[in-house]
């Protein structure tokens, strides 16, 4: 069977490696499945189309592990005051004017853009949660069809919650559970998680309903963990312990269990997390945003604890997201040596898909999923083995990426996402962002 060859200048296999020169590598439908020099990959296979990047770095797809897609719709949302911090934040402005205001129209709208965004970022997998209860049911199926169509690796979550009604978190429930369910039926690039808000939205049964709902389905359970003081300075209060301490009370302080945030946690809770096997997602500039402080993500990764990255539906670039966990670590904690970029890749690719329990994905090698992107690479001094991973982390950006690949099919080439109408994308989440900010004015 042909595949297609493509021969970059330098090839990223995997970010805890050295780069390699003048290597590429084939792919055959959905796979890798050889990484050689150009020239020998040329020589074991004349018939294969070739795809020359003479320019470039070929590298893992990044795994966007954590988003919010309808958070666009917020950007630029006429308020009377900005929230004086992380409670009135959500109390005050997410969840009443956003959240609550959220339809499939609009949430279908920013995910469309969003998936389109997040392609010509160079990311291949993502992970969303959705939280809209007045938009249930049947938010997650339409949301959906929309990725499907853009043909990005994506789950997709309902973040259930108490918040309004019980009644109304067993809907949340119930719309993961329906959706994992039709995706484990259906098969493909998109699936599902469970998912449950915080310790402070949902009571311990519903918490517990959520975690066997997803132990059931053999999907991992989703929660925020500690995005500013209030969660721990709750837990403390009606627990009489600090918040990932009560979820292994709970029985679900494990490898199931995808914690995102872990912004405010301290030294006890990073050793539960590395000796559990929790997944977390860190979201660098977002948490900066909401003023929920600096999470402590080099102790973590120090802890070989799995991490991913993700851009929590703030910022779009992801190259803009890797800066931030490059640069705000090393001057939070006074140190430049924290966060090397090498680490800061790896997140962004084979840590993301670990995260998000994806097999095969985030790393070069024969037998794995061929989520790939070519990034330019010239830049006003030489890319060489020693420079390279800074080089990009510190000086690329969406634009410098030519080229991506979901499961080896074309969705980015020659910098320009496939199918994608830029001015009817725009248009349709304005519009939509306008209705969302109608009662707001």
């Amino acid at each position: 069977m042909n595949g297609t060859i493509i021969l970059p200048e330098w090839l990223i296999t995997s970010a805890l490696e050295k780069p390699l020169h003048q290597h590429g590598v084939r792919i055959v439908g959905d796979t890798i499945t050889d990484v050689a020099p150009n020239q020998e990959l040329e020589k074991r296979y004349p018939d294969d189309k070739i795809w020359n990047a003479p320019d470039d770095v070929l590298s893992p797809g990044f795994v966007n592990a954590h988003t919010h897609l309808y958070g666009i719709l917020a950007h630029g949302i006429p308020l009377a005051k900005a929230p004086s911090g992380f409670w009135p934040f959500l109390e005050d402005f997410w969840w009443p004017l956003i959240e609550d205001r959220l339809d499939h129209e609009m949430i279908c709208a920013a995910t469309d853009l969003r998936c389109c965004h997040m392609l010509k970022s160079g990311v291949t997998s993502f992970y969303d949660c959705t939280e809209a209860p007045f938009a249930l049911p049947g938010c997650l199926f339409a949301q959906a069809e929309v990725v499907r169509r853009r043909g990005l690796r994506g789950f997709l979550s309902f973040e259930a919650t108490e918040r309004v009604s019980k009644e109304n978190g067993q809907l949340g429930l119930r719309e993961n559970a329906e959706f994992i369910d039709s995706c484990q039926r259906q098969g493909g690039l998109v699936q599902g998680v469970m998912c449950h808000h915080t310790t402070f939205t949902c009571s311990k049964e519903f918490i517990l309903q959520a975690n066997e709902m997803a132990k059931q389905r053999g999907v991992l359970h989703h929660a925020h963990v500690s995005e500013g003081t209030y969660e721990p300075e709750f837990a403390l209060k009606e627990f009489g312990m600090r918040t990932l301490h009560y979820y292994k009370k709970l029985g679900i302080a494990n490898s199931g269990f995808l914690a995102s945030q872990c912004v405010q946690i301290d030294a006890s809770e990073i050793a539960l997390i590395a000796e559990q096997g929790i997944r977390v997602s860190h979201m660098p500039l977002s948490n900066c945003e909401v003023g929920g402080g600096i999470a402590p993500i080099p102790q973590l990764v120090e802890a070989n604890a799995t991490v991913g990255l993700g851009s929590d539906g703030y910022i779009d670039d992801f190259f803009e997201v890797m800066r931030g966990a490059f640069l705000i670590h090393k001057a939070n904690q006074l140190d430049p040596r924290l966060m090397p970029a090498n680490i800061v890749w790896y997140i962004a690719t084979e840590g993301g898909a670990r995260a998000l329990n994806l097999e095969k994905v985030g790393r070069i090698a024969p037998g794995w999923q061929a989520d790939l992107q070519l990034i330019n690479g010239e830049l006003p001094t030489p890319l060489e083995e020693h420079n390279l991973y800074e080089q990009l982390v510190l000086y690329r950006n969406a634009q410098h990426v030519t080229s991506v690949w979901v499961a080896g099919t074309v969705r980015v080439a020659c910098g320009d996402v496939l199918d994608a109408d830029w001015e009817t994308l725009e248009e349709r989440t304005r519009s939509a962002a306008l209705k969302l900010w109608s009662k707001a004015r």
